[in-house]
């Protein structure tokens, strides 16, 4: 790869770094709020580099080398211009995180991956506490889900609730309000579902607020049980900043 193609490529990634890590909050689609010094702190280091190497070989590097030869790489008037056209390629991925932003993982990823329930609790470990009585309770859909598959208390029993996500189609007219939950980044998205009964589906990858109450589905406590609601209202919300934060709403 020539050069000049390797340094611009390096300040192009600094700088697409740094614009959706400073300038926006798009960086939240793709990595935990909590990796975002690591990413400014990487923006910083690629344009460092792309400046030192631009300042030793001069840009735009068709100063002469000690061999004879210029920056440009060519030798009695030859050159290889296969290897410099397919590296122009390497400049799509840091053109596209400076202008086009790909959007967070949604409806496509939650429909090929399998809900994952959270892990049922360690015998022993305090049971779920009870739901305040007498108001909408806002959840998270892991809580939710927690709840519906292992809580043998019934503390849903009774309760209207509200939950907030995306909404994924399902077979046969069939929709669910998703969330997708990561540790460290979109890579490791982890799938959560609840299907919603008795309300049409809204468009996929809409976000949505469902109002309703604990549908039970398989036998709680067991593997075979899964987390559904019996909707009331489903109204359409924007686009949280962070996706993946499942965290209640009010």
């Amino acid at each position: 790869m020539k050069r000049n193609i390797q340094v611009l490529l390096l300040l192009f990634l600094g700088v697409g770094l740094l614009h959706i890590c400073l300038l926006t909050d798009l960086y939240l689609r793709y990595v935990r709020a909590g990796l975002r010094p690591a990413l400014i702190a990487s923006g910083v280091l690629l344009i460092a580099l792309g400046a030192v190497s631009a300042a030793r070989d001069g840009f735009p590097f068709d100063r002469p080398r000690a061999n004879g030869t210029h920056g440009h790489g060519h030798h009695h008037g030859h050159g290889h211009a296969g290897g410099p056209k397919v590296a122009w390629l390497l400049y799509v991925p840091a053109l596209t995180i400076l202008f086009l932003a790909p959007p967070a993982l949604g409806s496509y990823t939650a429909a090929r991956g399998d809900a994952e329930a959270p892990k049922a609790p360690a015998p022993g470990d305090t049971l779920f506490p009870a739901l305040p009585s007498g108001e909408v309770v806002a959840m998270s859909l892991n809580d939710f889900s927690a709840r519906a598959v292992w809580d043998t208390g019934g503390t849903l029993k009774g309760h209207t609730v509200r939950l907030t996500g995306f909404v994924t189609p399902g077979r046969h007219g069939t929709w669910y309000v998703s969330r997708l939950v990561i540790s460290c980044c979109a890579a490791d998205a982890r799938v959560r579902k609840v299907r919603v009964h008795g309300a049409a589906a809204p468009p996929a990858d809409a976000w949505v607020t469902v109002t309703g109450t604990w549908h039970p589905t398989g036998k709680v406590g067991t593997d075979d049980a899964s987390p559904a609601l019996d909707a009331t209202a489903v109204r359409r919300v924007p686009v949280p900043k962070d996706p993946y934060n499942d965290v209640t709403r009010p």
